[in-house]
């Protein structure tokens, strides 16, 4: 099996899938029908890694301001508990301290894109947290302590964004033309992982001049730094599109 990580962009992903919801489709198609699926989240920031535990997680509607529409959909995925004390044992197992929790549903970091993705709600789910507060490194660790569960047929979803700096918004637009830095750190990250320069990516704040503004707080690119520990090589990167003129909508699949 193999990690993704995904930009999820806004909730209204789900009403209006765009060439993105046409990626994650097709993506999903193209890689072998997992046994269960971890999603690390950018909505689930706590201060030591968490993971859930809920056997009928509920769907989090972690917004507001949004069309009534949005409000309606449900993911009634069936949890994965065992799958989730496995991955304490994992972080255990690398001195990472990780914690249960009973009921955590799922946010629209997880539900947006595996409803574009499987949308038979029908493969066991649970989340594990982001720690915003730690890192870059201490998520590429996270991701390390991971990869075992690639040989338990366990698909590693990340979701994030490539670019996440919401004051920049300046358009109810979602095929507005991006802002100039948009595309330009995007292609930057790119080129770290094609190249595996890995302490290039973690100390990107330093070594891009966008990096801050691409991402004002890195909750959103945290779990791309899972996603590259827990990856193995080179990733294949797809872009189908930005959106709102800030939101580069990038993907990546580990494959190896």
């Amino acid at each position: 099996m193999t990690t993704l990580f995904v930009s999820h962009g806004a909730p209204t992903l789900a009403l209006e899938p765009g060439e993105t919801g046409k990626m994650l489709s097709t993506l999903a198609a193209s890689l072998p029908r997992p046994d269960a699926i971890l999603v690390i989240s950018a909505h689930w920031d706590t201060r030591v890694p968490m993971v859930s535990l809920a056997a009928h997680p509920p769907t989090i509607h972690d917004f507001a301001g949004f069309p009534a529409a949005l409000y309606g959909i449900h993911y009634p995925a069936p949890g994965a508990p065992a799958l989730a004390n496995k991955v304490v044992e994992l972080l255990a197992a690398h001195d990472i301290q990780g914690q249960t929790q009973a009921d955590r549903g799922l946010d629209h970091g997880a539900w947006v894109p595996l409803s574009l993705m499987y949308p038979e709600a029908d493969i066991p789910v649970t989340q594990l947290s982001i720690q915003s507060r730690s890192t870059p490194a201490a998520q590429f660790s996270l991701g390390r302590a991971l990869q075992d569960l690639h040989d338990q047929n366990v698909l590693i979803l990340a979701s994030g964004a490539i670019t996440h700096n919401l004051s920049d918004l300046f358009t109810g637009q979602r095929d507005a033309a991006p802002l100039a830095y948009v595309n330009a750190f995007a292609d930057w990250i790119a080129d770290q992982l094609a190249g595996e320069q890995a302490q290039t990516l973690l100390n990107y704040r330093t070594e891009n001049r966008q990096g801050i503004q691409a991402h004002p707080s890195e909750d959103h690119l945290m779990p791309l730094f899972v996603a590259a520990g827990s990856g193995q090589g080179v990733p294949k990167r797809f872009t189908p599109e930005t959106t709102y003129g800030i939101l580069a909508m990038d993907a990546y699949v580990w494959e190896g």
